[in-house]
């Protein structure tokens, strides 16, 4: 004789299996479709009514039942309350197949490889360009530009006027300008 058969127990009926569980199991079977009406009206939804309870009486069978239960038909639509709304939760946090398409879809916005290549023939063609200019005309370009400093800050770091500033930097770009387009495209 095997243990189970020893104990009493067997596969439909877990030793964990309490009178409480039961006794639940039996009221929510008893009273089901006014449970389910009862929860429908709190869940906004039959489907979910149903879903919740199935799973209630699911949960209780081979659940012991620590204590008594005072009120079990409370106890039984609080507990199917409860796990729709922790289904609802689960639901929420999933994607559904549109937007996982979506995703899937998205346009990557890193440049592709003929793009990084021109980039980099154009920041030569630029460094190419800037090493034509005088250092002071030069140095006065990256100041403003690279290092973001105000006309001012520049004029006083090179110990000239602003407006000194102002031409040189206006020559720099225009000097760049015309030879960036005239390397870029050979005539």
């Amino acid at each position: 004789m095997s243990e189970d058969e020893r104990s009493g127990s067997s596969d439909r009926e877990p030793a964990a299996d309490s009178e409480s569980s039961r006794t639940l199991r039996a009221l929510l079977i008893e009273r089901y479709q006014d449970l389910k009406s009862r929860l429908a009206r709190r869940l906004g939804s039959m489907e979910w009514a149903e879903d919740a309870l199935q799973d209630t009486y699911l949960r209780l069978n081979g659940r012991e039942i620590v204590g008594d239960v005072r009120n079990p038909a409370a106890y039984l639509l609080r507990s199917a309350f409860h796990i729709a709304l922790n289904q609802r939760r689960a639901d929420n946090r999933r994607l559904d197949a549109g937007e996982v398409e979506a995703l899937l879809n998205l346009a990557d916005d890193a440049p592709d490889a003929v793009r990084v290549i021109s980039g980099r023939a154009d920041l030569e063609r630029l460094k190419q360009v800037m090493a034509e200019l005088p250092p002071r005309p030069r140095a006065i370009l990256l100041a403003a530009r690279l290092e973001g400093l105000s006309r001012q800050e520049i004029a006083q770091r090179f110990g000239i006027s602003v407006s000194l500033v102002e031409k040189e930097l206006r020559r720099a770009q225009e000097h760049c300008v015309v030879r960036f387009k005239k390397i870029r495209r050979p005539e």
